[in-house]
């Protein structure tokens, strides 16, 4: 396969970060150091997808590593983030973000360890990955592209490239890091590859050994986290949780655990919000709402537990756990709803995990009220408020139900101005045994004429 030029390379980079890579280039080529685009940017360059991340690998020269190269480079807005343990240097510049390691070795003190990083070769670095199509290098730099005259491939990644095919670098690699599994289920829809035979016996393996057992709970959410955001990519989450459940990868996380068919389209539909979001919602999290839809055919008891073992606490694990009850309780009374007021009256205060899994989990019609009650009714302002109505002579609870009251005929569009509201509220009150006063708002004042006008 063609090395691509350099100018090439940097065109397929994210527009944010070419001017930032072209700095490190530049520092790299005074000081004759080996720079390589390495791992799935590779990759996704050679297939010629999106390239959404870049992962850079600088061979040691002397006393210069990544950590030094990223000290010399002369940004003022550049911010320089070192993790030692792993011998990595995160760069951001604005919106731009650059991974660049040190070529290293690692070694794993025991099935599922973290590994521990030591000086190393570029063979080594890119033998200790996860996966042949992952582990090639592009040279960048001038010094790297003169020694190296084209892709850097230790074990025939080109090859399982063109075949469409994952495969381990060595029979204990799920023994060394098990999240390779989560990280399979993931590439492999994305990618349309599918994992061969021997890396399917090497996983196994790695189950029949318990290797998975000793994977602590905040690496196996962080996995989580990535199948349900890779859905921006294009994946329905379904199907990396259908190839976990054939791998038996989810019964050995928790016994018991799996994907209930009936989750599917559900799930299929939830990835679709992420790509096409039905509403505006900008912080919300895919996972969350992702969990929410595939445990909720479990007892509580057991999502407690998948909860514990995935290290998902406090308000998120709560959501998670409630959901089933609370979405119960949501169709019990949207199934009879009649107006937008009632949709809203039932929605309200609504977390946007549980509205994008409420709407993943029911049918058309529904779905579309849903959207319409979060893309337009929710942010509606009413033409009073509360103050309107403690100047009108309500207190306490009264308050509440009218402006509730209000805001049903509202979004109805039984009531439409300021007057109509008050009037509302002022049968409220002497329904409530209140005596609303007739003050200033028997002769509205010039905003009060204003807010008497229909709101379109």
């Amino acid at each position: 396969m063609r090395r691509p030029s350099l100018a090439e390379v940097l065109k397929h980079l994210p527009d944010a970060a070419r001017a930032l890579v072209s700095d490190i280039l530049s520092a790299a080529d005074e000081r004759k150091l080996r720079v390589y685009l390495v791992g799935g940017p590779v990759r996704d360059l050679l297939m010629n997808r999106v390239v959404r991340d870049v992962d850079l690998i600088v061979e040691r020269l002397g006393d210069i590593d990544a950590a030094v190269l990223a000290g010399v480079l002369d940004r003022a807005e550049l911010k320089v983030t070192t993790h030692d343990r792993f011998g990595t240097v995160t760069l951001r510049a604005g919106d731009a973000e650059v991974d660049l390691a040190t070529v290293r070795s690692e070694a794993y003190a025991h099935d599922g360890a973290l590994p521990s990083v030591a000086p190393g070769t570029l063979e080594e670095d890119l033998r200790r990955r996860d996966f042949t199509v992952n582990a090639m290098a592009l040279p960048l730099s001038a010094v790297a592209r003169s020694s190296h005259a084209g892709i850097v491939d230790v074990e025939n990644g080109l090859v399982d490239l063109e075949e469409k095919r994952l495969r381990i670098l060595h029979r204990r690699s799920f023994h060394d890091d098990p999240t390779r599994a989560l990280r399979a289920a993931r590439l492999a829809p994305r990618l349309g590859f599918s994992l061969t035979r021997d890396s399917r016996s090497a996983l196994r393996n790695a189950l029949r050994d318990g290797a998975f057992g000793r994977v602590s709970g905040d690496r196996l959410r962080r996995e989580i986290v990535k199948l349900f955001d890779d859905a921006s990519l294009g994946p329905d989450p379904s199907r990396a949780l259908r190839l976990l459940d054939d791998w038996h990868v989810l019964g050995v996380l928790e016994p018991g655990l799996s994907l209930d068919r009936a989750q599917v389209a559900p799930l299929r539909r939830l990835g679709k919000c992420v790509v096409d979001a039905p509403w505006p919602a900008p912080r919300w999290k895919p996972w969350v709402s992702g969990l929410m839809i595939w445990m909720a055919p479990l007892p509580p008891a057991q999502r407690r537990r998948v909860l514990q073992r995935f290290a998902v606490r406090g308000d998120q694990a709560r959501l998670i756990i409630d959901h089933p009850k609370r979405r119960d309780a949501w169709l019990r009374v949207l199934k009879r709803a009649r107006g937008r007021g009632a949709i809203d009256a039932t929605l309200v205060g609504s977390d946007e995990e549980s509205l994008h899994a409420l709407y993943a989990q029911v049918e058309g019609p529904l779905r579309r009220r849903i959207a319409r009650y979060a893309s337009e009714d929710r942010a509606r302002r009413l033409p009073v408020s509360g103050t309107d109505l403690l100047e009108l002579g309500l207190s306490g609870p009264t308050v509440g139900k009218a402006l509730l009251r209000i805001r049903t005929a509202y979004l109805d569009g039984t009531l439409r101005t300021h007057a109509e509201a008050l009037a509302l509220a002022r049968e409220i009150g002497s329904r409530s045994g209140g005596t609303p006063r007739r003050g200033s708002h028997s002769r509205p004042s010039k905003a009060g004429k204003a807010r008497n006008r229909p709101v379109r």
